[in-house]
């Protein structure tokens, strides 16, 4: 087993310290692009998710974070953004290893996790003014304020398709809060969220307020379960997300869960043809199609529709596919896991009856590495397995539609509802589909933008509440309503 680095983390961050797993099973870390194991971590037990919860109570129950103002928060958190800045090259490299992603998007990720902590520290800076609301009441002497504290101890289950990227999604606002944190990444991508560790400590954060579990399903299990855990954050596929939801229920917990998608794209007949092209490639095509909000699922107006697709098909052949350390559009997918499920979509999708008009297959000149061409279906039966559900990873459907009544109901005709995109010259009924379309984030002439200012999460089965922006704070705050009594004299209900 040879390392790529040297200094890459085998152990839990517990505590402030790294500390082993009480058990003797490892994982291994794969590199998708060659299919080798190049580090390894702790598969974590149930007694390694207590001593991190325990270890995360005490930090907010009687350590120093919870009781920083938030300006004082703030310093660290930018600190830690600095930090990630600073490191960014390498912690790229970490990730296109042990995810498979082009350098590019790598790089793109670990800029964007340090805008998040950025952003969060400006918003923690200025939450102590926001944290206390007095309320006029129609009763003389009594008065009322409501205050917003940190819910507490804040358990975040992760994904494998932006591993560090996520992690501050759900790390960074808890912290803001003013909660401590048990962090448990993907077992298949956990290196970049253990670098979260050394961040923290070189930050100044006080040992407690973040902890990083790594595990497969058994550590997130036990994760989404403990009764010292006051709220859940997870991403991820619906089947777990249910049981995460089942197990915060035993607890009446807080929860929030940004799961599968299936995402519609509306493209109408007088949408100019190259952002066409180009929105719908980079909608199913960046990071793989291993995208939540893929918008995997292409509508397009008739009169559009056999030009739009031979230039998708045309321009498809073109993606330059190979390891991501060298000029590519797509690296690997994640693992044979999920290159494995993958085919067997495409597989699905044929004897479905739907046309695979290109793609699919093995690049001649990858033998090796879980790489797959970029996939495109027409003719698409609308009951069929890759129409309805996600498949993460590079496949578009493509369907037409006859009038926007048309276009918006089949949009619509989803369990899911996390992206949707609509594409037209006409802004007023672009923004009128937007309006109807299903879903808690829609795009107008565009695909996959993402920014940390405005709230991101889904409805119907692609999850409960929203990360990111102010709304991703509070997610980790709960409201309390303190209410006195200042009269010069008893109300006079008993006492007369």
């Amino acid at each position: 087993m040879s390392t790529a680095n040297n200094s890459l983390k085998s152990a839990h961050f517990i505590n402030g310290a790294w500390e082993a797993s009480s058990g003797s099973d490892w994982i291994d870390v794969i590199d998708p692009a060659t299919e080798e194991t190049f580090h390894r971590v702790p598969d974590g037990t149930a007694e390694d998710i207590d001593r991190a919860v325990a270890a995360a109570r005490s930090a907010f129950d009687t350590g120093p974070w919870p009781q920083m103002s938030g300006p004082e928060r703030a310093k660290v958190l930018r600190r830690m953004a600095q930090l990630i800045e600073a490191r960014t090259a390498e912690l790229a490299e970490i990730e296109i290893r042990d995810n498979g992603k082009p350098r590019p998007e790598a790089v793109w990720d670990i800029e964007d996790t340090a805008g998040v902590f950025g952003f969060y520290a400006d918003l923690a800076e200025t939450m102590d003014a926001n944290a206390e609301e007095d309320i006029a009441l129609p009763m003389d002497g009594f008065t009322s304020t409501v205050v917003k504290q940190p819910i507490g101890v804040a358990a975040a289950i992760i994904p494998w398709n932006f591993p560090m990227l996520m992690a501050s999604w759900k790390v960074a606002p808890a912290l803001a809060a003013g909660c401590t944190v048990v962090l448990k990444p993907s077992e298949l991508t956990p290196l970049t969220a253990l670098e979260l560790g050394t961040i923290a400590q070189e930050a100044g954060l006080p040992a407690g307020a973040l902890n990083i579990v790594t595990g497969a399903g058994a550590a997130g299990a036990a994760l989404a379960a403990h009764p010292g855990a006051d709220k859940t954050a997870f991403t991820g596929s619906v089947p777990t997300g249910r049981r995460v939801m089942q197990a915060a229920a035993e607890d009446i917990k807080a929860v929030s869960l940004e799961l599968g998608g299936k995402s519609p794209f509306v493209i109408f007949a007088d949408a100019d043809m190259e952002e066409a092209v180009e929105w719908t490639l980079f909608g199913i095509f960046w990071n793989q199609g291993e995208v939540c909000t893929a918008t995997s699922r292409v509508l397009v107006e008739r009169p559009l529709y056999d030009v739009l697709l031979e230039r998708l098909v045309d321009e498809t052949r073109k993606i330059t596919i190979g390891p991501g350390t060298e000029e590519v559009l797509m690296g690997a997918l994640v693992s044979q896991g999920q290159y494995d499920k993958v085919q067997a979509a495409i597989a699905t999708g044929v004897a479905d009856g739907a046309t695979l008009v290109t793609g699919g297959g093995r690049p001649a000149h990858l033998p090796k590495g879980y790489f797959m061409e970029p996939a495109i279906f027409a003719d698409v039966p609308k009951d069929s397995t890759i129409w309805t559900e996600e498949i993460f990873g590079p496949v578009l459907c493509i369907s037409p539609f006859d009038n926007e009544d048309d276009g918006v109901r089949e949009a619509n005709n989803s369990i899911y509802g996390l992206g949707a995109a609509v594409m037209s010259r006409d802004i007023s009924r672009a923004n009128r589909v937007a309006r109807a379309l299903k879903a808690g984030v829609v795009w107008v002439n565009c695909s996959q933008p993402t920014f940390t200012e405005v709230p991101w999460g889904g409805v119907k089965r692609s999850g409960i509440g929203r990360e990111l922006g102010r709304w991703g704070l509070e997610n980790y705050l709960e409201t309390k309503q303190i209410t006195s009594w200042a009269g010069e004299k008893p109300w006079g209900w008993y006492l007369k």
